[in-house]
């Protein structure tokens, strides 16, 4: 019984909302389409520029990331180089050490 009174009292609320929303409406109905549709342009058009941001930006990460991987990869050899330039004079000094005695 209580919740047919609160749903009775909602669905006269909102009959008198909308009343009171046309006979107070600021614009005719068309200017009112017509201000919705540019709005929705306007939306449209945040949307459009804000996912060309996001995209530029991504590429941009991307780059660097991918400058980074580079350096990382150039760091890797390097080390991998020196360690094996390491093992030689190691190897070579041993056979040294061995020729003499």
């Amino acid at each position: 019984m209580e919740e047919d009174k609160r749903i009775s009292y909602f669905c006269l609320g909102l009959g008198i909302g909308v009343t009171v929303g046309i006979l107070f409406a600021p614009k005719a109905g068309d200017e009112t389409r017509q201000l919705l549709r540019s709005k929705a342009d306007e939306g449209k058009d945040y949307v459009k520029r804000k996912s060309e941001e996001l995209k530029d930006s991504a590429a941009e990460l991307k780059d660097k990331g991918k400058l980074a991987l580079q350096r990382q990869k150039e760091q890797l050899a390097a080390a991998v180089d020196a360690g094996r330039q390491a093992y030689k004079e190691s190897v070579a000094s041993d056979a040294s050490d061995e020729a003499r005695t």
